[in-house]
């Protein structure tokens, strides 16, 4: 996990270096800078070793042509055995891409060669010709590119680009690629997801088959030449997480709760850690934590939208205690998006092929909200965050589940979000747990109980602070900040009243 910088015919490798000190936070293990060859290519890296931390500094050069990438591909191990292991130079998943680059380039790999890419991505690689860069399908790695200049440059997080006289700042779309040559192409779609069952369908088969590709999925998705831990609200989807990962490591997985005093998150957190086995840290915060942390939330956040700092500030102090222990952490993230898991769902009930299509179009979302959050608050403190729940096999066979196994109506007329989940993985938890009523992560931790005293401590500000103050105090902290708010705004995303808007 890292940061990656690019500039294609633009800039200096000065600029390059100015550029990924201000992303640091994301790799604070090693820093460089690099023109490609003599070409118009300059890369800049600050690397989170995780994987081959002995010898995966980047950029990685092979031939004319340069990588620098952040993220991890989970099935690298496969891909060297297809492309030959003796052609590796290091032990990092990410030198798998420059080979099927490599390969593709030749002739001999085909045009599809991203498409073998399984994992977590957002990369940069460039030759004396051309430069190429992409995203993973889920977009869970950020990549932004904008206009320097007659120029390019490329970014992990939009605060690279802060001071500079870059235009058109957005983006990568998860799931694309950008060739300097021929411009931007889509190379993964998500699949539609069902919305009607068949005839006949054995719901207690496909809840044990959905368990094994969940199973299977966390278990890819814990690899790491590191020690790892997770994220545990006490929740289903991160106790799920935490249970399936503890069995995986044999047992003593690290798990990190936080919360303010007394909250439910914490007290259902230890009770899963109890039950599981694992070996639980637990961090309690105040509302003056919250007052004194908000500047530096907004900030790695690069969002000033009130529900997404509100989720934004648990995830801060989680992230705070996990990488005192770890420097990678499994989280319960997209289970919400993949099974139907929140309020604004229900709604939809009664109308499965409405319900089937948000689902479709919530998962293309994520990128920046949940996900973006995730992503910043944990790489501000070089801590990897991991989604097993966005695991690619795992979509496309969730996605394959008729949407009325996943909001389902009960006789009694109670409407069960995330059923098929639920009953997936039934043994693997308490009842009290497996059937949980959801709270979101920033109620259930305690933060919107203590959001008045924190809001009123920084803002100076008497009696009640409604959305509208709050959101003016956000944009505020991101003006104080940045050189260019503006920029921050336009590339934002924001939950409206009923769903996520892209």
């Amino acid at each position: 996990m890292c940061g990656i910088v690019a500039l294609w015919n633009a800039g200096s490798e000065e600029l390059a270096a100015s550029m990924t000190r201000k992303i640091a936070h994301r790799g604070p293990d090693e820093f460089a800078i690099g023109r490609v060859g003599d070409g118009p290519g300059i890369l800049g890296h600050c690397r989170l070793s995780i994987i081959g931390p002995d010898n995966g500094r980047q950029p990685i050069h092979h031939g004319g042509a340069a990588l620098v990438a952040n993220g991890e591909i989970y099935n690298h191990l496969d891909l060297r055995a297809i492309l030959g292991a003796d052609l590796f130079r290091t032990d990092s998943d990410s030198e798998t891409i420059i080979r099927l680059f490599d390969t593709a380039s030749r002739g001999t790999g085909g045009g599809r060669w991203i498409d073998r890419l399984d994992g977590m991505f957002g990369f940069v690689l460039c030759d004396g010709e051309k430069l190429i860069a992409a995203r993973d399908p889920l977009g869970i790695k950020p990549l932004y590119m904008a206009r320097l200049g007659e120029g390019l440059a490329f970014a992990s997080e939009v605060k690279a680009f802060d001071g500079l006289g870059v235009e058109d700042v957005a983006a990568i779309p998860p799931g694309h690629l950008f060739d300097s040559r021929h411009g931007l192409r889509r190379w993964h779609r998500m699949p539609h997801g069902a919305a009607l069952p068949e005839p006949g369908l054995d719901v207690d088969g496909l809840a044990a088959e959905l368990r094994l590709v969940l199973e299977d999925a966390v278990r890819k998705w814990s690899m790491s030449d590191v020690g790892f831990g997770a994220f545990l609200s006490g929740g289903l989807d991160s106790s799920i997480i935490a249970a399936l990962a503890n069995r995986v490591l044999g047992g003593g997985l690290r798990t990190f709760a936080v919360g303010v005093e007394g909250s439910p998150d914490l007290a259902a957190a230890r009770r899963v850690a109890d039950h599981i086995g694992s070996d639980h840290h637990e961090l309690r915060f105040t509302a003056d934590d919250i007052a004194a942390a908000f500047e530096e939330v907004i900030y790695h956040l690069e969002s000033p939208d009130v529900d997404l700092v509100r989720s934004a500030v648990p995830t801060h102090f989680a992230a705070l205690l996990a990488r005192r222990h770890v420097k990678v952490t499994l989280t319960g993230e997209g289970a919400d998006e993949l099974f139907a898991g929140y309020a604004y769902h229900k709604p939809y009930a009664g109308n499965p092929v409405a319900l089937a299509q948000e689902i479709t179009r919530s998962l293309g979302t994520m990128h920046n909200i949940n996900l973006q959050r995730v992503d910043r608050l944990t790489m501000a403190q070089g801590l990897e965050a991991r989604t097993p729940f966005l695991d690619r096999d795992l979509i496309a066979f969730a996605q394959t589940i008729p949407v009325d196994l996943k909001l389902r109506r009960e006789p009694d007329g109670r409407l069960v979000e995330k059923w098929i989940l639920r009953k997936a993985c039934e043994d693997l938890l308490p009842d009290d747990i497996v059937w949980r009523v959801k709270a979101q992560f920033d109620e259930g931790s305690g933060m919107v109980a203590s959001l008045q005293q924190a809001l009123a401590i920084a803002t100076g500000l008497d009696g009640e602070i409604d959305r509208e103050q709050e959101g003016r105090f956000y944009r505020s902290l991101v003006e104080k900040r940045y050189a260019d708010p503006a920029r921050i705004f336009a590339t934002a995303g924001t939950w409206s009243s009923d769903r996520v808007v892209a």
